[in-house]
């Protein structure tokens, strides 16, 4: 991920802790991949269950009917759909034990160069990113349209998130549908504002970047205090994860590259897509200066499917992309917090 669009922060008075940045703007999108310009195939809409209840489990939102489970106690199918749920979140989420981070606080990252220490309390990680058809029940929800799921900054540029017909939806769908044959692939062509969005409609949220770190490394609580370089290991392994080097050019399904998974078996931290983050991507220059973008940016780690260089694909790696850019390689997984009804989740889904 280039670092083109930063800038060094210039006539900041010593001492001032205020941000300075360039007026918000969007760029004009680079051209589109050869892979994204073949033949369409619009996945067939779904009949929307006419019950509340019936319709959000419908939609895959367990987290949002178990954090509302009260809500539904006179309904018929209350206890099922509720139980069912639990079920559906133990296979889709796996625990992430306490652990910590150290955040790279400069673009280098040479020996010596300062770091920020983060400790991480559990919580559960979803297993694969957030898919195509996933995505799909957020569009057809009309969730664009539902101001109450975007920060009031952003209301402007809604009409911007629109797919290559202009309909709503991510960036290379068309007519508000998803291509059939990729429906179980990572969604992408969102923005962060997207990924967001559509975590608090499911009732989860995004990773912090330390918390996504903590994951891939798997640096433990414990005195020994060791982390990995890659989820499987130390070794970067070409056939664990689809990067450039894998010959795929495209993206894969979320299930594919199961010798790429962590401990608690979470898949595709490295490579196919890039990974949104709940953090903003701050960051200092090689004399510890800070460097502000030309837009408000946000985190992603974990490389893609064209990365090229292992050194940009590790769990260590930083990097930022502006929260407005809706790219063909940035897709996003959530995550649930542990305490109460999701701790009971966590204990059984680790036995």
């Amino acid at each position: 991920m280039a670092l083109s669009l930063f800038s060094k922060k210039k006539d900041v008075p010593t001492g001032s802790d205020v941000e300075v940045r360039t007026p918000l703007r969007v760029e004009p999108p680079p051209p589109l991949p050869d892979s994204l310009l073949a033949e369409f195939r619009p996945s067939e809409p779904e009949e929307p269950e006419k019950d509340e209840l019936l319709r959000l489990f419908q939609q895959r939102r367990y987290s949002f009917i178990i954090d509302n489970e009260q809500h539904w106690e006179s309904h018929p199918s209350h206890e099922r759909i509720c139980d069912q749920s639990h079920e559906n979140l133990e296979r889709m989420y796996a625990l992430v034990p306490a652990g910590g981070a150290a955040i790279a606080q400069t673009v280098s990252d040479d020996p010596g160069s300062p770091q920020l220490e983060c400790e991480t309390d559990p919580f559960l990680l979803a297993i694969h990113p957030v898919t195509n058809g996933d995505f799909q029940y957020f569009v057809d929800d009309g969730a664009y349209e539902n101001l109450d799921l975007w920060p009031e900054e952003i209301w402007p540029y809604l009409i911007e998130f629109h797919d290559l017909t202009g309909t709503a939806g991510p960036r290379f769908w068309r007519e508000g549908r998803h291509d059939t044959r990729k429906a179980n692939h990572p969604v992408v062509g969102v923005s962060w504002y997207e990924s967001n969005a559509y975590a608090a409609w499911a009732g989860l949220r995004l990773p912090s970047e330390a918390e996504w770190q903590m994951a891939a490394s798997w640096r433990i609580r414990s005195s020994a205090d060791v982390f990995r370089r890659f989820p499987w290991g130390d070794a970067m392994d070409w056939t664990r994860c689809n990067l450039w080097n894998a010959g795929r050019g495209t993206t894969v399904p979320v299930d594919e590259y199961t010798e790429g998974a962590g401990p608690n078996n979470v898949l595709q931290l490295i490579g196919n897509v890039w990974e949104w983050v709940g953090t903003e991507f701050n960051i200092l220059a090689d004399d510890h200066s800070p460097i502000v973008g030309e837009m408000p940016m946000m985190g992603v780690r974990g490389g893609a499917f064209d990365t090229y260089f292992e050194a940009q694909a590790t769990s260590l790696f930083r990097s930022g992309q502006i929260a407005l850019g809706r790219t063909h390689n940035i897709g996003f997984r959530c995550v649930i917090d542990i305490d109460g009804t999701e701790e009971e989740v966590a204990t059984e889904g680790d036995e």
